[in-house]
């Protein structure tokens, strides 16, 4: 198998909605299982050497798995420990790395540490989760919000004090300041990786430290009514606590007792905190086993320039050993089809999969997946249902599009969310077939990340770049190549003289005579190797 460095991808799986075996309209591990061969491991596959799967714990599902009640089995939903244990040895069997997810802030309040914590202030652990008193008059700690819109804190009438909760009342913080905490993480985390977990993201870490003092959050004088409720505070307090890093510090310890692992951190960049210094300190963790994620491409303006000044500033930031994990798209937002546009897509595609380290490609990007409309009443997505704005996850969570049978392929039980319109023209199978698709595309590029070029090659920065086009090249000791991309809706002008041959193109319609001048329609994007 593969080595980590050697990864040419990661793809995340969303497993509610991939492929359900059973008919009960909720993906599972044995679909995840099923599809394996997609994936890699057939002449048709994508041919991405590692997968993601989001949470299958046991669990309430008041978040769809985030809210674990046993960290040690499988959701009776998604199947069991024996149908987990088949799908990474059939996974293994085809050279595919399996990456679990991590749930180290919180867990449900279902779960029997929190039964026994809540049970009596009495009880060994009571400070396993985050007690404190009411305020004189009765009101919680401090101002704390919950990601979910409302107070941070919920009070237990029987004992008297509030718990913290950075999410749903149901999903009660564990108090990371206690060593007995974190041994029973750190056991969670060997019993994955001694089954045969290849890597672990670890979810929404920056909680799990919080202010000692539990100082209030600072208001946010830029909040506008019908934002997300969250954004009304500055959160200085209530995550980046000074012992994270050191916490980390501890989850990266344990994977590196077993070969050839990794962990990945989730972290979006906070705006009041520097932002060079935020992933210098997350690099700094353990170079060799842990990284972050670099989600900073989903809040990118579309433009050359704006691109150019955010991938360009990130890589003069990375030392040699420190890899990137470039992340455009994921479950918690919009597809890359419905936030960009199509032709758009396919050009982000080309970019992300062409630069350097290992991107991540959430399910269904690679078809050109959109986001759907979800009516009112087939709304799931706890967030949307507690702050009803418009602003909930499921849009981009809906069943993964195999063919234009009824369902998608996905089911043959009602999904438990709707499919988009396009399915019967959208899917795997109809693109698999089209050497034009965004799918081959992608398949393309996957294999082309095989190269010595792309996998290891040196980023520099193209000094050409422009205000429609924005290039730079990726060059090992055996090859050079130049990726342009025009990032406007008009003609790109590349004014130097090219020599070398076109090798990928967005726009596969259109011919390309490389001469003095390259002119690349409205968001086309190409990689040209170049003679040396």
């Amino acid at each position: 198998m593969a080595r980590w460095q050697d990864v040419n991808g990661i793809y995340q799986i969303y497993p509610r909605s991939f492929k359900d075996t059973n008919g009960d309209g909720v993906g599972d591990i044995a679909g995840i299982t099923e599809k394996l061969d997609y994936i890699k491991g057939s002449t048709s596959s994508l041919g991405v050497d590692a997968i993601w799967t989001s949470p299958f714990y046991r669990s309430p599902m008041a978040d769809f798995g985030y809210d674990i009640s046993d960290y040690y089995s499988i959701d009776p939903l998604f199947g069991d420990l024996e149908d987990f244990k088949v799908f990474i040895s059939e996974a293994h069997d085809r050279n595919i790395k399996v990456m679990v997810d991590y749930v180290p802030n919180h867990t449900s309040d279902e779960h029997p540490w929190f039964i026994a914590s809540k049970s009596s202030r009495d009880n060994d652990k009571r400070d396993w989760y985050v007690w404190r008193d009411p305020k004189p008059d009765g009101s919680p700690p401090n101002n704390w919000i919950s990601v979910f819109g409302g107070s941070a804190w919920e009070f237990d009438e029987e004992s008297g004090q509030y718990y913290v909760h950075s999410f749903l009342t149901k999903q009660p913080d564990l108090n990371w300041d206690n060593p007995a905490v974190r041994k029973a993480m750190m056991d969670v985390l060997d019993f994955w990786l001694e089954l045969g977990v290849d890597g672990i993201r670890a979810d929404a870490v920056r909680w799990i430290s919080k202010d000692s003092l539990l100082r209030d959050d600072i208001p946010n004088e830029e909040f506008k009514t019908g934002e997300d409720p969250f954004n009304a505070l500055i959160h200085r307090y209530s995550r980046y606590g000074e012992s994270l890093f050191d916490y980390l510090k501890e989850m990266a310890a344990t994977v590196e007792k077993h070969p050839d692992r990794i962990i990945l951190f989730e972290d979006y960049i906070d705006n009041h905190l520097d932002l060079h210094e935020q992933y210098a300190d997350f690099y700094a963790v353990n170079p060799s086993v842990a990284a972050p994620f670099n989600f900073e491409g989903m809040h990118t303006a579309y433009s050359a320039r704006a691109f150019r000044s955010y991938i360009d500033d990130f890589q003069k930031m990375l030392t040699s050993e420190q890899r990137p994990f470039y992340c455009f798209s994921n479950h918690d937002m919009p597809r890359l089809a419905s936030r960009f546009g199509e032709k758009q897509a396919r050009l982000i595609a080309l970019l992300q999969l062409t630069l350097p380290g290992i991107p991540v490609v959430y399910y269904g990007d690679e078809l050109g997946m959109h986001n759907v409309e979800i009516p009112p009443e087939a709304v799931q997505d706890p967030f949307e249902k507690q702050t009803q704005l418009g602003l909930g996850r499921d849009p981009e969570r809906t069943p993964m599009q195999w063919s234009d049978e009824e369902n998608a392929g996905f089911t043959t039980g009602k999904p438990w969310l709707p499919l988009a319109s396009d399915y019967k023209e959208r899917n795997v199978e109809s693109e698999s077939t089209n050497s034009d698709s965004l799918f081959s595309m992608y398949r393309t590029l996957l294999e082309l990340r095989r190269s010595s070029a792309l996998r290891t090659g040196v980023y520099d920065e193209w000094s050409d770049s422009n205000d429609s086009v924005f290039g730079y090249t990726r060059q090992s000791e055996y090859e050079k190549l130049l990726i342009l991309l025009n990032m406007s809706d008009v003609d790109g002008v590349c004014g130097q003289c090219f020599i070398g041959g076109v090798i990928c193109d967005t726009h596969k319609s259109v011919e390309l005579s490389i001469s003095q001048h390259l002119i690349l329609q409205p968001h086309q994007g190409v990689i040209i190797r170049c003679k040396t």
